[in-house]
């Protein structure tokens, strides 16, 4: 099955009050325990590239690696960019084979982010690609975004960008952040602010960036095998479920899958230190990553079964 485009998931996502996930990828182990998990769950899937892991991994590495996954399932599958910095690398990810590509002006003042916006949606509707932007600015550290605090997304703003630019979905910030260090006290989420910004623009699919949970058990893990993961603190599941049924049909998860994969080879080399094939010890943490997906899907997106 070709790569598809997420109008069709987000419009069955939106009506039955669930969420898609979207995971991010950087290797060809990371793809397969995703696919894996999709298979499995019998869910639509979003794999996403940052500007960091096209640059580590290569854009056509990549695109090569989704095919060869394409070749052996029949689940609807998009292929993201994540976090666009400029027009110029949303072209080149379109023109790729992209088929959603996200353009991330939230740093600019208002009315540049809405110019570069429009820029990109007027490029990738001419070649039937999505174009997910983001409003405000949510904290933390993710490859080269970073933000020192959040800046959250004013509902009225949301109405007037979206029917400036154009865009299809729209990334909001209503407190969650990237990186595994979400919160330092009680975790919230501004769910007033979430459900006005729907009330305001209803049907149209929104997005939550920085939303993985950091599973304590495997920051424990972690830790145990030699980390230094202190103090991580993730955004609650029940949280993230219940924001899938306000409207928003896209979760990013990130931190999660690298924090699964990176205890499980700790633990690895800890208990077979005369382990030097890379086979033996990404095996498992291609489980950990599979693993990983299906519990989301199943019990934080509720997006298992969606496909007919």
């Amino acid at each position: 099955m070709p790569l598809t485009d997420p109008k069709s998931m987000f419009d069955r996502a939106y009506k039955e009050g669930y969420a898609v996930g979207a995971f991010n990828v950087n290797n060809m182990e990371i793809i397969q325990g995703i696919m894996q998990a999709g298979a499995e769950e019998k869910a639509p899937l979003i794999l996403q590239v940052s500007a960091g892991a096209r640059k580590y991994a290569g854009q056509n590495y990549i695109v090569k690696l989704m095919e060869a996954a394409l070749l052996e399932t029949d689940l609807p599958v998009v292929l993201h960019l994540d976090h666009g910095p400029d027009f110029e690398l949303c072209k080149s990810c379109i023109d790729g084979g992209f088929t959603s590509v996200m353009i991330d002006g939230s740093h600019l003042p208002f009315e540049e982010n809405i110019a570069v916006t429009k820029k990109v949606v007027e490029y990738a509707h001419q070649r039937g690609v999505w174009v997910e932007a983001e409003l405000g600015r949510i904290e933390g550290v993710e490859d080269d975004v970073k933000a020192e605090k959040t800046i959250y997304t004013d509902p009225d703003q949301a109405k007037e960008f979206v029917e400036r630019t154009g865009c299809d979905s729209l990334a909001i910030a209503i407190g969650t952040s990237h990186g595994a260090y979400k919160f330092k006290g009680d975790a919230k989420l501004d769910f007033p602010r979430l459900e006005k910004i729907t009330s305001i623009m209803p049907g149209y699919p929104l997005v939550l960036h920085g939303s993985s949970s950091v599973p304590q058990e495997f920051v424990e893990m972690c830790n145990k095998y030699g980390g230094q993961v202190g103090g991580a603190k993730g955004v609650p599941e029940d949280l993230l479920r219940r924001a899938g049924t306000l409207g928003v049909c896209k979760i990013n998860i990130d931190t999660d899958i690298r924090l699964a994969m990176t205890a499980c080879i700790r633990r690895h080399f800890a208990e077979n230190p005369a382990d030097f094939d890379p086979r033996a010890y990404l095996k498992p943490a291609r489980e950990a990553v599979k693993n990983m997906v299906r519990h989301k899907i199943r019990n934080v997106l509720g997006c298992s079964g969606k496909i007919d």
